[in-house]
């Protein structure tokens, strides 16, 4: 009897671009290496791959690059579903890096995003730890459309207000409240990620403190997703409770509703995260 895959050589199904499916935290991610021969598709074609009912399915696609800078192992263009090139994902990188990192047998590898260069290394099994670089508060690094207090913004909607402003690769806008799950971020985070002060949209977290050194945080992501993790959503969390005066932990575990990451603040203000990430298959793109 035969089968689809028996007919290959008869042209009925032909292999065509090899892809890894991993997550990290079930943000999943379609990750192409374009460092032999170059991978460029179209925004058609890159909603097409991310859609979960007629392509493969991700949060993300990412394709591996040819180093941009010589200190630098690899380029790595992160694309959210609907085409749009993004500046950073810590879950991404993370899965990236264990990828790489296993490629060059190295315990500490450097990759560049169109946020800047990140630093990975090995944690453990299926652990990363990802230096995610500085995270920015000035009004114009996040950026806002005009000068604002960042530690306090002016704007919410519903039970969600005075957020605090940041930026660490992409920009977010981090509220505290007393209960996450009490909070429809469903309902509100659209509203707020589109908000006028944010010229560049937002993503919008809502964090809630439980002890000094454990934080508990929902995120809506662009391009408007409420998402089961977020690395980058994760650091900023951490140092806004830092610079609101909530905790003197420089080390945290946030947990999200996928699991927990680890964030580590160091001096000038750089975050390091730390968590675990899946390998789920190979294939090809037809």
């Amino acid at each position: 009897m035969q089968t689809w895959f028996s007919n290959t050589k008869e042209g009925l199904i032909k292999p065509g671009r090899p892809f890894v499916k991993m997550h990290g935290l079930r943000n999943d991610f379609v990750i192409v290496d374009g460092r032999q021969e170059p991978f460029c598709p179209s925004t058609k074609e890159i909603i097409h791959i991310c859609d979960r009912h007629e392509g493969v399915g991700a949060d993300e696609l990412l394709i591996v690059e040819p180093p941009k800078n010589p200190e630098t192992y690899a380029f790595v263009r992160i694309i959210n579903p609907d085409g749009r090139e993004v500046e950073a994902c810590g879950n991404a990188t993370r899965c990236v890096g264990w990828l790489l990192l296993k490629e060059c047998n190295q315990k500490e590898i450097r990759i560049q995003t169109m946020g800047g260069v990140l630093t990975c290394s090995l944690a453990g099994e299926k652990q990363v730890s990802v230096e995610m670089g500085q995270i920015m508060t000035d009004w114009q690094d996040i950026p806002l459309s005009k000068k604002m207090d960042t530690l306090h913004l002016n704007i919410g909607t519903g039970p969600l207000n005075d957020p605090v402003g940041m930026n660490i690769g992409n920009p977010h806008a981090i509220f505290f409240v007393e209960d996450v799950d009490a909070v429809d971020l469903q309902k509100y985070g659209k509203t707020l990620q589109t908000h006028p002060i944010f010229p560049e949209e937002a993503n919008i977290g809502v964090a809630q403190l439980l002890t000094p050194d454990t934080l508990k945080l929902s995120v809506w992501e662009r391009p408007g997703t409420l998402t089961t993790a977020c690395g980058t959503g994760a650091c900023v969390a951490v140092a806004a409770a830092h610079r609101r005066g909530l905790t003197r932990e420089k080390c945290m575990t946030v947990i999200m509703p996928a699991g927990s990451v680890v964030i580590e603040l160091k001096d000038q203000n750089i975050a390091v995260m730390t968590g675990p990430v899946e390998f789920c298959y190979l294939g090809y793109l037809l």
